[in-house]
């Protein structure tokens, strides 16, 4: 939850100082990996000093035009890191599987059924959110079915 705060904080700070067109400014998943264990040993107040330094941190570091030694990093450093990230991400949120009903488990399979297909079907729009718009809808859909099944009760 709070990585998902993180987020919508982020995407709205970006939103008003400006960005660039396509610009991904949703970082929960990698800055979760580091708060959590942030969070755990000093508390949520740390949390919102880290996440304040980081901002400076970044405006800093955009000023200053550091952006552009990213051309001597390697691409397949670049993918390495990202594919790390990719899996460090899986793994934190896999844990929250077991114990689940058996409606999380399909939507989880379906999720993942689509990012695989969507982009054979078309790339037009992103299979990301494609993926996030059809979970929303049927996940609302089935909490109306069982607030009416627990009114009727």
């Amino acid at each position: 939850m709070v990585a998902l705060l993180a987020s919508a904080t982020t995407v709205l700070v970006i939103s008003f100082t400006g960005g660039r067109p396509a610009m991904v400014s949703a970082a929960a998943g990698s800055m979760v990996l580091v708060m959590a264990t942030l969070i755990k040993n000093h508390g949520i107040e740390y949390m919102i000093a880290a996440t304040i330094l980081t901002g400076v941190l970044q405006l800093l570091l955009g000023y200053l035009g550091i952006q552009k030694l990213m051309k001597f990093i390697p691409k397949t450093v670049m993918f390495g890191f990202v594919n790390a990230l990719a899996i460090l991400i899986f793994l934190a949120q896999v844990q929250q599987l077991p114990g689940q009903s058996l409606a999380t488990y399909a939507m989880v399979i379906t999720s993942i059924g689509l990012m695989y297909l969507l982009p054979k079907i078309t790339r037009v729009v992103p299979p990301a959110l494609i993926v996030i718009i059809v979970m929303t809808i049927i996940s609302l859909f089935f909490f109306e079915i069982l607030k009416k099944h627990w009114r009727l009760r």
